[in-house]
């Protein structure tokens, strides 16, 4: 069977969660399927030559609404058997057989924490994924549950597969946790936040969690700038926590690693979560885990982490407070972290999502 992916979402340079969904799963099923499956890899742009082996690559350039006209295109003149969508929208034309991934629907429990534009985007995309899809991928059971409750998207119609952790996300020893310090100048025991600096993930109140904690530890805020981070800026300056709270910027995996390794814990009080690798990728690294007590986050965290109301700015410090002053809980963490991160690979999600797309073609039959 020829399975059509759209990869575009693979190569970017700066991957956040979806685009790391996109590229690993890939992979994952590139090397679980080609002995049985041929595989087509449609981009926008040139890969690099080592990211994808075993697979029919395919370059469709083209500068606007590259989905809806020009993969479109391509599916009405060479379509593949089943087209599969990990990170994307489904094109208008497409097969007859499609599968999709809904990563999360954090938009329609937290609205105002997107620009209107990008809300309206979401909430029509995720729509016709839902709708229009033969079948639909779901990263948690947080999300196969707002398909139905928001969408009437049949259970049926919904599998979850969990996303994995590769080894190499976890594994590269380029700095060292002193290097790491020394090079973005962290002069203290430091609490870390990784991921986009978006309001959805309840910056704001970890801020202000981190202000009633004694002076001699720092907050590291590691990722991209988002929507609203500016106002993240205002605060601290309002709090005095100039010199305490450290904006990193992007990090690549390797800096991310020695973060991840010298914190004391990593602090991701997110609202809402699809999945949340973060989470995983700290325990990976033997980092302590604050998260929240909502959507997907306990599913990813299970007994391997401080679970708090992200709404209490109390219930954030209170869990910051003991990870500094317990060190036995801070290694049991650790230890129960490591057990946890087993439950997750790529291998076995590439396996359920190939025995997906073989039930539907059965289904066709």
């Amino acid at each position: 069977m020829l399975i059509g992916i759209d990869a575009s979402r693979a190569v970017t340079n700066t991957p956040t969660g979806t685009e790391t969904y996109s590229r690993y799963l890939i992979n994952a099923l590139i090397e679980l399927g080609h002995a049985e499956h041929r595989f087509r890899l449609y981009f926008r742009v040139p890969p690099s030559p080592e990211l994808f082996q075993d697979a029919e690559i395919r370059v469709i350039p083209f500068p606007r609404l590259w989905t809806h006209i020009r993969l479109s295109l391509e599916m009405a003149l060479h379509s593949p058997e089943l087209l599969f969508v990990p990170a994307h929208v489904l094109p208008v034309i497409r097969p007859r057989l499609s599968l999709v991934t809904v990563h999360d629907l954090g938009y329609l429990h937290f609205p105002e924490t997107h620009p209107p534009g990008q809300l309206a985007y979401l909430k029509l995309s995720t729509l016709w994924n839902a709708r229009v899809a033969t079948h639909v991928l779901a990263d948690s059971a947080a999300t196969r549950s707002d398909l139905i409750s928001f969408y009437g998207t049949p259970p049926e119609k919904i599998t979850i597969a969990y996303p994995g952790l590769a080894d190499t996300e976890t594994s590269v020893h380029v700095y060292t946790p002193k290097e790491i310090k020394a090079r973005y100048g962290i002069e203290r025991e430091y609490f870390l936040y990784l991921g986009t600096l978006h309001p959805r993930k309840n910056l704001s109140r970890l801020i202000a969690a981190f202000a009633s904690l004694p002076q001699n530890v720092m907050l590291v805020l590691a990722g991209k700038e988002g929507w609203h981070h500016t106002e993240l800026l205002i605060q601290i300056r309002r709090l005095g926590l100039e010199e305490r709270v450290l904006f990193t910027g992007y990090v690549d995996k390797e800096e991310k690693t020695a973060l991840l390794r010298g914190a004391l814990a990593l602090v991701f009080p997110s609202l809402y979560e699809g999945f949340g690798f973060p989470v995983l990728e700290a325990q990976a690294c033997g980092c302590p885990v604050i998260t929240s007590t909502t959507s997907s986050l306990p599913e990813v965290a299970g007994d391997a982490a401080l679970l708090v109301d992200p709404t209490s700015t109390d219930a954030i410090a209170s869990a910051m407070l003991r990870i500094m002053n317990d060190p036995a809980l801070r290694q049991t963490l650790i230890e129960k972290g490591l057990e946890n991160v087993q439950r997750f690979s790529w291998k076995q999600c590439a396996r359920t999502v190939m025995n997906v797309i073989e039930q539907m073609v059965q289904s066709m039959v």
